[in-house]
């Protein structure tokens, strides 16, 4: 009996081994199951369901196929996402992290928000946006009394002609001086998140707080899962915008800090190096743009606005 083995998936320190050599008539077995799996679906009325479910089903058998599972390994997988499921509320999306930590949110991402021109580039969403966020004047403050460094924030939004956007929505939110955000609370509090429009010249600008690192949630399967492979939880420092207008297509990104250490290894990937951004530290007692004395030392960053045309 002639025996069918699997591509290895490479050779030498810190890679996978191969998987065991599969009998002819193993290998045929298993390809059997899977074309009947596959003309289950072939009555779909919707192409593109029929489409997505035949291409998942294919991959996930590509892939039991070539790593092999144990049944108590399967086991294992399917309580992981049980508890993932568990864990799930109007509060904690711990299959957003999932998606985020295993590079998914970050690929789906990519392929939907193709490159133009000098258009800004998109990244993670998170699971900490929240609905019905209050507005703030331009100039106005964010940060509703969370704990942390002041920040000043400003910018310009343009289209894709490079003309100014007036009347953009700007959705900003981030974790406080402490790594938190507001849902993490327990108290309902609404905090270091807001929404601004910008004005006629397309320009915006408000106080914040100067983002920190901090990890993503950690006690639970997604968290036991990075300290098993041996990754960190934490985040780069960041803050978060969503940016959407007439005849645009809605920008969901972050700027990060320039010299942070975590630039290389954030834990969901959302980093790229067009937005990373100076935060240039401003002694205390320094008057900011607007007037306002701050007690303390504060930092400001500009962060220009590209957006691409809708439909792109």
């Amino acid at each position: 009996m002639t025996d069918v083995r699997t591509e290895e998936t490479g050779t030498g320190p810190g890679t996978a081994p191969a998987a065991p050599a599969v009998g002819a008539e193993q290998a045929a077995r298993e390809e059997e199951l899977l074309q009947r799996v596959l003309r289950s679906f072939d009555a779909c009325a919707d192409p593109r369901l029929k489409l997505l479910m035949r291409s998942l089903v294919s991959h996930l058998h590509a892939f039991l196929r070539d790593v092999r599972p144990t049944e108590e390994e399967w086991s294992r997988a399917i309580a992981f996402l049980t508890e993932a499921g568990r864990l799930t509320d109007d509060r904690r999306q711990e299959f957003i992290l999932l998606s985020d930590t295993l590079g998914a949110s970050m690929q789906t991402i990519a392929i939907n928000n193709a490159a133009y021109g000098d258009a800004t580039e998109a990244t993670v969403f998170g699971p900490f946006f929240v609905e019905g966020s209050p507005e703030i004047p331009l100039g106005g403050d964010l940060s509703f009394g969370a704990a942390g460094e002041p920040c000043w924030v400003e910018g310009t939004v343009t289209d894709p002609a490079g003309a100014p956007v007036p009347g953009a929505r700007i959705e900003v939110w981030e974790a406080d001086g402490d790594g938190l955000y507001d849902v993490q609370y327990d108290d309902g509090r609404t905090a270091a998140r807001a929404h601004l429009f910008t004005d006629e010249q397309g320009r915006y600008r408000f106080w914040g707080i100067t983002p920190t690192p901090y990890p993503i949630p950690h006690d639970g399967p997604v968290g036991r899962m990075l300290e098993a492979v041996g990754r960190s939880p934490y985040r780069a420092s960041h803050l978060h915008f969503m940016v959407t207008a007439e005849g645009c297509r809605r920008l969901v990104t972050h700027i990060f800090m320039r010299g942070d250490g975590l630039l290389d290894r954030d834990s969901v990937f959302g980093v790229k190096e067009s937005l990373v951004k100076d935060f240039v530290q401003q002694p205390a007692g320094t008057a900011g743009p607007d007037g306002r004395m701050v007690d303390g030392p504060w930092s400001r960053v500009r962060f220009d606005i590209g957006m691409a045309p809708a439909g792109t």
